[in-house]
């Protein structure tokens, strides 16, 4: 991940954070997935993948953003299995082509990476 973006600036107000967030989550393509914690530093926050992970728990019903290909370290899907987000999100990436097994996603298989998108 050589070409990160710059941290944001220490004063980036939750706005401009958002965003940062929003727009690397846009470009995550189909059957890609990407963790909390890559996501923050794509957007250029360094370590905060709680943050992320909050910031995505808020996320309006019905986004377009591809919320589902954001997973936990280690490609571990973090949303329960009997939940309806859990279940929707292991449906989206079951048909994007994504083998779940154990409620893994192979992330050397399936992992995303920013020096992979054109940006």
């Amino acid at each position: 991940m050589a070409d990160l973006p710059p941290l944001l600036p220490p004063a980036a107000d939750a706005d401009a954070r958002r965003a940062a967030v929003y727009l690397v989550m846009s470009q995550i393509p189909p059957g890609k997935v990407v963790s909390y914690g890559e996501l923050a530093a794509m957007a250029g926050l360094g370590r905060a993948a709680r943050w992320v992970g909050r910031l995505m728990s808020q996320l309006p019903d019905g986004t377009s953003l591809p919320w589902h290909r954001v997973i936990a370290a280690g490609g571990r899907l973090s949303l329960p299995a009997g939940s309806p987000a859990g279940h929707e999100q292991r449906m989206r990436l079951r048909a994007e082509g994504l083998t779940i097994i154990n409620d893994r996603v192979d992330m050397r298989r399936h992992g995303w990476h920013s020096t992979e998108h054109s940006g």
